[in-house]
């Protein structure tokens, strides 16, 4: 079997188009995610903390500076807001997952195994056992 005919098995299995249909929804979900960490949740909540807008939020470790060419050297910062929107964004996204996991595992209810009925060697035991009980 060729690479190419192995490659058309594999893509044609409802594992991959299931995965590849999920990376899409995940994509698109993460965008979801971002615009409402971004421009929902952190401006109420820098607007409680003084006005405080995130994702402009960072510390300078180098101010910027013009060389000897007189180009502008860009200044070194820590973006400390958009670490915090990242974390943010991760934790609603854990959040939304484990609800998903979470209903689709109330949702498969369990399989319970009717205990199989013992062979019959086992059962003619059994009444040797009793009847010399008796």
């Amino acid at each position: 079997m060729g690479m190419v005919s192995e490659f058309k098995e594999f893509i044609a299995r409802g594992n991959a188009i299931d995965l590849a249909v999920g990376v899409v929804i995940g994509g698109a979900f993460g965008k979801i995610v971002t615009s409402l960490v971004d421009k929902i949740i952190m401006p109420p909540i820098g607007l409680l903390l003084g006005g405080i807008d995130f994702s402009k939020w960072a510390i300078t470790l180098k101010d910027a500076t013009v060389d000897a060419a007189g180009k502008e050297v860009p200044a070194v910062m820590l973006g400390i807001g958009d670490f915090l929107n990242t974390i943010i964004q991760f934790l609603i996204i854990a959040l939304a997952i484990f609800i998903v996991v979470k209903a689709i595992n109330r949702m498969r209810k369990p399989v319970e195994a009717t205990p199989a009925a013992p062979p019959e060697d086992v059962l003619l035991l059994r009444e040797i056992r009793d009847s010399l009980k008796r």
